[in-house]
C-alpha cells in the first residue's frame, strides 16, 4: 500500500522537530568561540584599554588565521551528511579522516608562519604604540594553539555529518569553562597579565582537540575506516575546500578591514569595535546554529535523493532565521545598558559603543536570513557560486569602509557599512535558492 504523502502541516513538524534536535546543541557548540572571545575581553578588559585594545587587534588576526580554514568544517559537513543520506557510514567517515590530516598539516604551516610575522602583522592593523605590545604577546602565543583548533573544526564537521551535535556541546562547554578558569587563573592569579589569557586559551583549545580525536577514532574503528593518511583523499578535501577557503579569507578580509579602519579612529573606538564584535560573533554563531542543521539536513536530503524534502527544508530554516534575528536584535536593544560595564569601566569606551550597538541590533533580522541560505548553499555543496558571491560583496565593502575615515565618520559608520555588506550578501544567497541550481542530488556533488 503506498503512503500518502505528508501535509504541509506535518512536513513542518517534521522539520521543525529535525532543525531543533540540531540546532539547539550546535548553538551552545558554536558560541563557544565567540565566548571564548568574550571571556578574554571580560577578563583582559580590567586590566586597561591599552590590553583590551591590543586583545582586540590580536584576536582578530587569530580569529583570521583559524577562520580562513572554517571549510575543514563546513565541506565536511557536506560531504559526511550525503554519504549518511546514500548509507555509507564507512566513506563518510573515511572522509571524515582526511579532513582532520589537512587539519594537522595546515595548522603547521599557519603556526610557522605567524609566530615570526606577528609585529608585522600588528603593525599592519594600525594598532597604537600603546596597544602593540600586547598585540603581539597574545598573538605569539595564541598561535601555538591555531593546529589545534583547526583540528577541532575538522571534527566537528565529522560529527555534524553525522547528524551529531551534542557531542560537539558537551566537549565546547567544558572548553569554555576551562577556557574561563585557566584565564582567571593565569592573568590574575598568576599574574601573567595578557600572556596568561593566551596560555588559558592554548591549554583549553588543545584539551578539546584531544577529546574529539577520541571520539573519531572509536567511530572509525567501530565502521572499519582507516585511520592512516591517505595523500589522495587529502588533496581531494583541500580542492574541495578551495571555493570556500575563498569564500571565507573575503569575509575574513571585510572583518579585517572593518577592525583595521576602527584601530585608525583611536584606542576607544577599537577597544569598542572590539566589544561589539565579541556581540556579533555571539549573535552569528547563535543564527548559524541554525544553518549547521541546515548544513546537515540538506546533505542528507541531497544524498538520499530527495530534491523537494531539501527545498521544504530550506523554506522552513528561512522562516527560522527571520525569526530568530528579530529575537536576537530586540534582546540587544534592552540588555545593551548592562551588557557594556561587563567589558570595560572605561565611559569613553561605553558612549562610543553604545550606537554602533543598535546598528548591530538592527541588522539580525537580515543576518538571520543570510547565515541560514549560506548553511542551505554549503551543504547542498554549491561552494563556487559562494565563493563567486562573497567576492563580489567583498568588492563593495571596501570602498564604503574606507570612506568612513576620510569622512570623518566614527565607529557607528563602520557598522552601517558591516550592514550594508550584510544585505549585499542577502541579496546574492537569496538569487541563487531562487534559481534551484544548487539543487544536486547523490552521494557526491
Amino acid at each position: 500500500m503506498t503512503q500518502a504523502p505528508a501535509t504541509p502541516k506535518a512536513a513542518r513538524r517534521q522539520h521543525d522537530r529535525e532543525i531543533v534536535a540540531l540546532a539547539v546543541p550546535a548553538f551552545g557548540a558554536l558560541v563557544a568561540e565567540p565566548l571564548f572571545v568574550m571571556a578574554d575581553s571580560a577578563i583582559v578588559g580590567h586590566l586597561g584599554t591599552a590590553q583590551l585594545a591590543g586583545l582586540g587587534v590580536a584576536s582578530a588576526l587569530l580569529m583570521t588565521a583559524v577562520s580562513v580554514f572554517v571549510f575543514l568544517a563546513y565541506a565536511t559537513t557536506a560531504a559526511v551528511a550525503r554519504r549518511v543520506g546514500a548509507g555509507d557510514l564507512q566513506a563518510a567517515i573515511r572522509q571524515g579522516m582526511d579532513g582532520i590530516w589537512l587539519a594537522l598539516l595546515l595548522g603547521a604551516v599557519v603556526v610557522a608562519v605567524v609566530l615570526p610575522l606577528a609585529p608585522s602583522l600588528v603593525e599592519l592593523f594600525g594598532a597604537s604604540d600603546t596597544a602593540a605590545p600586547y598585540a603581539i604577546t597574545y598573538l605569539r602565543i595564541s598561535a601555538l594553539g591555531i593546529p589545534a583548533m583547526l583540528v577541532v573544526l575538522a571534527a566537528t564537521g565529522v560529527l555534524r555529518g553525522l547528524q551529531d551535535t551534542r557531542t560537539p556541546l558537551y566537549v565546547a562547554g567544558a572548553g569554555f569553562v576551562a577556557n574561563a578558569v585557566l584565564n582567571v587563573g593565569l592573568v590574575y592569579g598568576a599574574g601573567l597579565g595578557i600572556a596568561g589569557s593566551a596560555w588559558g586559551t592554548v591549554i583549553a583549545q588543545c584539551g578539546m582537540a584531544a577529546v574529539y580525536l577520541v571520539v573519531v577514532v572509536r567511530g572509525a574503528r567501530e565502521h572499519g575506516a582507516s585511520l592512516r593518511p591517505d595523500a589522495a583523499g587529502i588533496r581531494a578535501c583541500a580542492q574541495a575546500g578551495v571555493p570556500l577557503l575563498v569564500r571565507t579569507l573575503s569575509l575574513r578580509a571585510i572583518l579585517m578591514i572593518a577592525t583595521a579602519v576602527a584601530a585608525r579612529l583611536g584606542d576607544a573606538d577599537i577597544a569598542a569595535h572590539q566589544i561589539i564584535l565579541s556581540l556579533w560573533s555571539l549573535l552569528a554563531f547563535a543564527l548559524d546554529a541554525i544553518a549547521i542543521a541546515g548544513q546537515a539536513i540538506i546533505g542528507r536530503y541531497l544524498g538520499a535523493g530527495d530534491a523537494e524534502g531539501a527545498r521544504v527544508a530550506c523554506r522552513r530554516m528561512v522562516q527560522w532565521g527571520i525569526a530568530a534575528g528579530v529575537v536576537l536584535g530586540l534582546l540587544v536593544v534592552i540588555t545593551r545598558p548592562l551588557f557594556l560595564p561587563l567589558f570595560t569601566s572605561d565611559t569613553v569606551v561605553q558612549d562610543t559603543a553604545l550606537p554602533a550597538l543598535l546598528m548591530v541590533a538592527l541588522s539580525q533580522p537580515i543576518c538571520g536570513i543570510v547565515f541560514i541560505l549560506d548553511g542551505v548553499l554549503m551543504g547542498a555543496g554549491d561552494g563556487p557560486y559562494l565563493a563567486w558571491a562573497m567576492v563580489l560583496t567583498l568588492t563593495a565593502f571596501i570602498p564604503v569602509a574606507l570612506l568612513v575615515p576620510v569622512t570623518g565618520g566614527g565607529l557607528t559608520a563602520v557598522w552601517a557599512a558591516m550592514t550594508l555588506m550584510m544585505t549585499v550578501r542577502m541579496l546574492t544567497l537569496w538569487l541563487r535558492t531562487r534559481s534551484g541550481r544548487w539543487i544536486v542530488t547523490g552521494a557526491t556533488r
